[in-house]
């Protein structure tokens, strides 16, 4: 895992964020929520295969 993939998930964070703020303000809390929820799930759908990765990695080092 490399620094550009940190970046990339802290830019989705901040998207995230400043779309969460504008809905919660503008009285469409139900929004902001799906947003906040489709956040997440974009980044799990990140991770799933940085963690299949580790797990192979763990695998080969210690040979099982």
């Amino acid at each position: 895992m490399d620094i550009s993939f940190l970046f990339k998930i802290a830019g989705i964070g901040l998207i995230v964020t400043v779309i969460n703020q504008m809905l919660s303000k503008a009285g469409r809390e139900e929004y902001a929520t799906l947003t906040v929820l489709t956040g997440i799930v974009v980044i799990i759908a990140m991770l799933i295969p940085q963690v299949g990765s580790l797990f192979t990695d763990i695998k080969s080092i210690f040979d099982l």
